[in-house]
């Protein structure tokens, strides 16, 4: 583990199910749909979890409502910031609403423009920045020096990991006998929380996170053994751009089995079969898994019950890829 943290800083299982019951009253129990064409056209039976539907469009907001509704009533009145390039931007935003709290999302110039209008339209305060994370670090925490806002990070953060696994822990509940469950991985909240969540079911699936050629960080620290932060990462699948966190690698090198890489191509030729197929907007981020089973990146699957979290349906429609 990195000298930084101790166990009393990562989220288990128990935290995962106290987020559940906690958060209860506010997210969507989203669905979980079946394609039989792309069983077909993928060799396995697909279970999709579809966190396109959530609440502010993504599973960002289990991981925000969590974190909101964990703050004492001093910590609310304070308010929250954070950095964002739009989904948990928006979904900090909500949650903060639900609250009653104040909140101000540091968005880089380059964020979708449907991601950074849903921000202000919860009622964030926008603060743009240049589209680096050194840049989205240093405006942030300038904010929160004038203003005294609690940060909640958008995954380097045990609440919100936490609140992000119970999206997992409603799939295995739905669909208690899955052989795999493939998650998209940026930072790691999502996929962290997931194998968190996974690993509590005996026996529990294997657990293989998706992530895209131009932003491997996270492929790279899992073969490495160490943490690499990303290096001018360039994808299609927006949300997947943040380096890998300090907690998220450290859950992620514990629970999760795999991390597998997949191309730009195989990224839209996976969006453009939901849209086509299923009839749901998925954005580019959310279709990476999907991606990866059709592009042969796992291997050993036929015949098996895999679980997809489709992480997200945030898409500027003016700039779809096809």
């Amino acid at each position: 583990m990195s000298n930084s943290l101790s166990e009393a800083d990562l989220p288990t299982l128990a935290d995962v199910r106290r987020a559940a019951a906690r958060i209860r009253p506010f997210p969507r129990r989203t669905p979980v749909l079946t394609a039989s064409s792309l069983d077909a056209l993928s060799g396995v039976k697909l279970f999709f979890k579809c966190e396109n539907f959530q609440r502010v469009g993504a599973f960002k907001f289990r991981g925000a409502c969590n974190a909101v509704q964990s703050l004492s009533p001093a910590e609310a009145a304070r308010g929250v910031a954070t950095h964002s390039s739009g989904n948990h931007g928006a979904a900090l935003a909500l949650a903060a609403r639900l609250r009653g709290a104040r909140c101000t999302v540091v968005v880089p110039r380059n964020a979708p423009t449907v991601k950074r209008a849903a921000v202000a339209a919860y009622g964030a305060d926008v603060v743009l920045c240049e589209p680096t994370l050194e840049a989205r670090e240093r405006t942030l925490a300038e904010a929160v020096a004038d203003s005294g806002q609690v940060v909640v990070h958008p995954y380097d953060d045990a609440r919100v990991i936490a609140g992000q696994g119970t999206a997992a822990l409603e799939l295995v509940e739905d669909v208690p006998d899955l052989d795999v469950v493939l998650v998209p991985i940026g930072g790691g909240g999502l996929a962290s929380g997931t194998a968190l969540a996974v690993r509590g079911i005996s026996p529990g699936p294997r657990v293989v996170a998706v992530e895209p050629l131009g932003a491997d960080d996270a492929y790279r620290s899992f073969q490495a053994g160490e943490r690499l932060p990303s290096v001018a990462p360039d994808t299609i699948a927006d949300g997947l751009l943040t380096s890998l966190g300090v907690r998220n690698f450290e859950l992620v090198r514990r629970h999760v089995d795999d991390i597998v890489r997949v191309s730009e191509g195989a990224i839209v030729r996976a969006m453009r079969l939901l849209w086509e197929r299923m009839k749901i907007v998925v954005e580019p981020s959310g279709a990476v898994p999907l991606a990866a089973l059709l592009d042969g990146a796992v291997e050993g699957l036929a015949g098996q019950r895999i679980g997809i979290v489709l992480s997200g349906g945030n898409v500027d429609l003016d700039r779809l890829p096809w």
